[in-house]
């Protein structure tokens, strides 16, 4: 993270902190308190001229929000440029939704063109469906035109060597919480995650925990 904000010029930093827990089983509520109470518990060490937290694991724009009007809470004043990733209302960063899935766009684009894989021929298997992996399956098939024939979230995962269609997946992801039960076509199979890293594909995403 350190070498990332410096060689862009953005003076952020590399540290990183988390909590110990798991933010599924935790209901709205119970995570805005747990996220204020983090920053009382860091506020001191933190600052937009000091150490500038960033979002990362199950972490949405909505914690990040706490996070900032806790610390705002904490000073006395709005403090907007105190932590990254927040809404776009309250002065978050267009694109920043996508930005860790495009950066892994740009470098499978340099790795393709160094290997002589033609990525609008390609076979693409993404193990995890979070925020990273979600963009991924977008993007890859987007930017490149590529085939994204497997995925996998942490309760298993399904595979279709005709493709699977970003807006279906995403659609049943939303509403069931899983891709793992997704049912859409013929031909659509279950996989483990296991099993998925083992696919014979041109490209794997490996985009879980």
């Amino acid at each position: 993270m350190t070498w990332k904000t410096a060689v862009v010029d953005i003076p952020l930093g590399g540290g990183k902190g988390g909590i110990i827990c798991n933010p599924k089983e935790m209901s709205l509520g119970e995570l805005e308190r747990l996220s204020r109470a983090y920053i009382r518990a860091i506020g001191h060490y933190i600052g937009e001229e000091t150490d500038v937290p960033a979002p990362d694991v199950y972490t949405t724009p909505q914690i990040m929000a706490w996070m900032m009007d806790e610390y705002s809470v904490m000073r006395g004043y709005n403090v907007p440029g105190v932590i990254t990733g927040k809404p776009l209302p309250l002065g978050g960063s267009a694109g920043r939704g996508d930005a860790t899935a495009r950066g892994g766009m740009y470098t499978i684009r340099e790795a393709a063109d160094l290997l002589g894989i033609d990525l609008s021929k390609a076979t693409v298997a993404v193990q995890g469906y979070g925020n990273a992996g979600q963009f991924a399956h977008q993007l890859v098939v987007e930017m490149f035109g590529a085939k994204v024939v497997a995925v996998s979230d942490s309760r298993g995962g399904i595979y279709d060597d005709h493709g699977l269609d970003f807006d279906k997946v995403m659609e049943w992801k939303q509403q069931e919480g899983t891709v793992a039960t997704y049912e859409c076509c013929e031909g659509t199979t279950k996989v483990s995650n296991e099993e998925l890293l083992e696919l014979d594909v041109d490209i794997l995403v490996p985009a879980a925990l």
